[in-house]
């Protein structure tokens, strides 16, 4: 079954398909914006010159000049204030924060601020403004450089929360993020900056859908992130054992695509959730209650999850305990109920 948001492609576009690195295809994408767009600003800590510890913003500054793409002070709270005075003022500020938990400083400028402004005006005041986060584990990050913070966020009404896992996705998400008129927080998986994979520029994509990325027809895997991968790994592993896993690449956090996400399950009757964060209070745990309340009559087993543990993120000598990984997954699988003689 097939059930996939066919990306648009531009008219009149002259693009090429290349192969790229997910960091590279953002950098693209950055690049794009700011050529196309007087309006589009990019700044954070050390993506000038140095163009940003995973060098996403790399030439940025050589090409646009201080004023387009700049470095600030170690303030996160103030870079995510000043993105609000100058995204109000018609300006579209693209900032990074640059870890996961560095972001925490500037929580309270984000939810009491960047979501609430155009429900505090009644859209008078709108947040053009991307806010990018590189998060999750699998490099080996010490304390405060790899946690996995999309709850926070998901639960916050006024923000589009999107996390792409192709490099073609990072570009296309990232163009479209930086052009809506309201804000999102854009979370990139660290682990996946260097894979590499096919990027055409002329193709656009939709905020708010989910996307099929793998047909099946015995239990539907969803992902997001680094998970995604993972996930198509071990459908890989499923199909050696004779069960076929079709897997959904969730991309948006929020909005939530129920539709596809709904149909994708129906068809299958049963349901993994795989995600790096702790379980507890989780956005896994939100996808296992959506799908169960809207799939009941069509389950042929509960909906499992596989996630961290509900534990502070492990040092790194201990990250690959702490991962889901394929075994995790099969181990899911393999309790949903099947009845082999059926």
């Amino acid at each position: 079954m097939t059930i996939t948001h066919d990306d648009v492609r531009l008219e009149n576009a002259v693009t090429t398909g290349q192969t790229m690195t997910m960091a590279a295809a953002l950098n693209r994408a950055l690049a794009d914006a700011l050529a196309e767009d007087p309006s589009v600003v990019v700044f954070g800590e050390d993506v000038g010159a140095l163009g940003g510890v995973f060098r996403v913003t790399d030439g940025l500054t050589a090409r646009f000049g201080e004023e387009r793409c700049f470095d600030t002070p170690l303030a996160e709270a103030g870079i995510v204030g000043t993105a609000v005075g100058m995204a109000m003022n018609g300006m579209r500020p693209v900032v990074e924060m640059q870890f996961d938990a560095f972001a925490y400083p500037a929580f309270e400028q984000i939810v009491s601020h960047v979501a609430k402004f155009g429900n505090r005006t009644r859209g008078a005041i709108r947040m053009p403004m991307v806010i990018r986060i590189p998060f999750g584990g699998g490099i080996g990050g010490v304390e405060h450089h790899c946690d996995s913070s999309e709850a926070y966020y998901a639960h916050t009404p006024g923000l589009t929360v999107v996390t792409p896992s192709t490099p073609q996705d990072a570009y296309s998400l990232l163009r479209a993020a930086i052009a809506s008129p309201d804000p999102v927080v854009f979370l990139e998986p660290k682990k996946l900056y260097w894979a590499k994979g096919e990027v055409d520029t002329g193709l656009r994509t939709t905020l708010g859908t989910a996307q099929i990325v793998r047909d099946g027809t015995d239990v539907t895997l969803l992902a997001y992130g680094a998970a995604v991968p993972l996930a198509l790994e071990a459908a890989a592993a499923a199909a050696e054992d004779g069960r076929s896993a079709q897997v959904v690449d969730i991309r948006s956090l929020s909005p939530f695509d129920d539709a596809t996400v709904t149909a994708a399950v129906r068809s299958t009757g049963r349901a993994v959730v795989i995600a790096e964060a702790p379980g507890y209070v989780s956005v896994a745990s939100e996808i296992q209650a959506r799908v169960s309340e809207r799939c009941f009559e069509y389950l042929e087993a509960p909906v499992r999850k596989v996630t961290g543990f509900d534990v502070p993120f492990a040092p790194p000598k201990l990250e690959h305990w702490y991962l889901p990984d394929v075994d995790r997954v099969l181990d899911a699988i393999d309790s949903l109920h099947w009845d082999e003689e059926a």
